[in-house]
């Protein structure tokens, strides 16, 4: 399940972006030769309006097809045709390149916008929380005593007890507070999690608190977590808050991991590739809908600062040879762009087999 909801996130995102491309190239009067679902082998489609739509047999995104985008039959009898790509001015140009990156932040607004109104899960402090908050996992330390019992994250805890002896209280301090006092007896755990009750019986263990290794403890970490939803205009603001600050700060980070790269100090531990995102993408999903739609927007945000960088194949280092074009007022030869292109993919192929084998690593 968690593996199909990878492909269906990952199928939406390049759909979007590769809708950006379309729709504005359309407007500037660029002809699309073909909009693909999903990737070739085809399995059917329907030409309208000059377009063709197809329908293809690997559901992991879409492609939009642009005469002349990438140097291939631009000329008719040495002319260039004035619905091609090339043939636009390079502000039309631009904007097509823009228009992918442009659609995922929008995207990712939108998300984030549904998200504040249909009301986010928010953990909230002991003192401040209402009788609706539920005592809720919010992380649990693989391959620990939680883990071994199965307690899994999402779960909203409904008692907990040692020999039958329950807490009178259900908060995170309460928690912490009855473990300690109980040390290494065994703590059963009761819990609901979609619909379903269930109890997991831990036994505590010494060494998983660093700064107390001679504790026992349960390898969880529990949270008050309360639904909290915002009226429209709220919502739409705080999207608008939430969209800018999370593409700074993903902005920032990539700048470093690359500086650092480059200076030979990058720890490339804490970077995902598609495994990893598959696992983060099955933690989301256990948080419920909205969760899911948060990290569905923070991908959508990555993705369209990764496709800003200046790298060829990208379309950020497409935007770079339109501005060599305006400075130089000539055009790059097509078939030395066409090789960046080709370099440029291999080279992002390369690096996502290094980052897919670091979550390899991870894992085994």
């Amino acid at each position: 399940m968690t593996i199909l909801l990878f492909f269906l996130v990952l199928f939406v995102l390049i759909l979007v972006h590769e809708w950006g491309h379309f729709i504005v190239a359309k407007k500037t009067g660029m002809r699309v030769d073909e909009f693909g679902i999903g990737f070739p082998p085809k399995l059917f489609g329907k030409k309208w309006r000059g377009t063709e739509y197809t329908f293809n047999a690997l559901p992991i995104g879409g492609f939009v097809r642009i005469a002349g985008e990438n140097a291939e039959d631009v000329t008719v009898d040495g002319d260039i045709p004035s619905d091609s790509f090339t043939a636009k001015s390079k502000w039309a140009q631009a904007a097509v390149l823009i228009a992918g990156v442009t659609m995922n932040i929008i995207f990712a607004w939108f998300l984030f916008a549904i998200v504040f109104m249909v009301g986010l899960p928010t953990a909230v402090d002991e003192d401040v929380a209402t009788d609706g908050a539920r005592l809720t996992v919010v992380h649990v330390v693989h391959e620990g005593p939680a883990d071994v019992a199965l307690l899994p994250v999402g779960a909203q805890v409904t008692g907990f007890s040692v020999n039958g002896d329950a807490a009178d209280e259900l908060t995170p301090s309460a928690f912490a507070e009855f473990t300690q006092a109980n040390g290494e007896n065994e703590v059963t755990i009761a819990y609901t999690l979609d619909g379903q009750t269930a109890e997991a019986i831990i036994t505590p263990e010494k060494g998983l608190i660093l700064d107390d290794p001679e504790r026992a403890a349960v390898g969880v970490a529990l949270s008050l977590v309360e639904t909290v939803k915002e009226p429209v205009h709220e919502a739409l603001w705080s999207a608008t808050k939430t969209t800018v600050f999370s593409l700074k700060a993903i902005t920032i980070g990539i700048a470093t991991l690359l500086g650092q790269s480059v200076q030979g100090t990058a720890d490339f531990s804490q970077v995902a590739g598609p495994i990893g995102i598959v696992g983060l993408v099955g933690d989301a999903a256990e948080f419920g809908l909205t969760s899911l739609l948060m990290f569905t927007a923070v991908i959508s945000l990555n993705l369209a600062v990764i496709n800003m960088l200046p790298f060829p194949a990208l379309d950020g280092g497409r935007l770079v040879m339109v501005g060599v074009e305006v400075v130089t007022r000539k055009p790059i030869n097509p078939v030395w762009v066409a090789r960046l292109n080709i370099a440029g993919f291999m080279l992002l192929m390369l690096l996502m087999i290094l980052v897919t084998f670091n979550d390899l690593t991870k894992i085994f």
